[in-house]
């Protein structure tokens, strides 16, 4: 049997582009039949959004300078792109992007206990398809619930911030190696691919590191 290829991913639940690059990424698993071992790493793309957050199509005209027509072309886009992946995102003019931090110190708690996938996959779900508050411990807490976690524990993670330093800690090491936008997935260690590729480009990287070991 094949020896599973690690898979180190970048990414933010904030963003879009890094669930599409994972259920792309994800379809090219399944084709191939190869087994990965993943690590979700965090990344924050608005480490400056205040606490109440932002109104999602305010924020993305005057971060990227784009029209309203632009900005609701790009999420219909980004609807289709998830419908053919099987994900579901429902923007809404009321929808809002929030501070993650503490949805990564959640999601590296998690990790602790071997459920830091079920976590994110929970959260990045919460976000674009439930319209949930993911800065909100009280909603954090819910989700942990919903995957088999003791939400009491992770109301008391999110508390005394016992897992912020270690979200900080690897947030430095990947903006250190270069990491500058997310998604950014890194194959053995060694292969760098930034942004979401399309399933075609990831089963071609799984097939080539998959022959690289035959």
């Amino acid at each position: 049997m094949a020896t599973p290829i690690q898979i180190d991913i970048v990414s933010d639940v904030m963003c879009p582009w890094c669930i599409i690059g994972w259920k792309q990424l994800e379809h090219a698993l399944t084709a191939s039949g190869q087994e990965a071992v993943l690590r979700w790493h965090p990344f924050e793309l608005n480490p400056d959004m205040p606490e109440t957050g932002q109104n999602l199509r305010e924020h993305l005209i005057g971060k990227y300078g784009i029209t309203a027509q632009q900005s609701a072309d790009n999420r219909e886009r980004m609807q289709a792109l998830g419908a053919d992946l099987g994900f579901t995102f429902n923007f809404s003019e009321d929808m809002r992007m929030v501070n993650s931090f503490r949805a990564h110190q959640v999601i590296d708690w998690a990790g602790t206990l071997g459920h830091q996938h079920p976590m994110k996959m929970a959260l990045f779900t919460a976000h674009f398809t439930q319209g949930r508050d993911v800065n909100d411990p009280a909603v954090l807490a819910e989700v942990a619930g919903e995957i088999g976690l003791d939400p009491a524990a992770a109301r008391a993670v999110l508390d005394t911030a016992r897992h912020a330093e270690s979200v900080r800690e690897k947030q430095r090491f990947w903006t250190a190696q270069g990491v500058s936008g997310v998604p950014a997935m890194v194959f053995q260690q060694q292969f760098l691919v930034t942004g979401a590729q399309g399933s075609k480009t990831y089963r071609e990287l799984l097939d080539r590191f998959a022959n690289a070991d035959a």
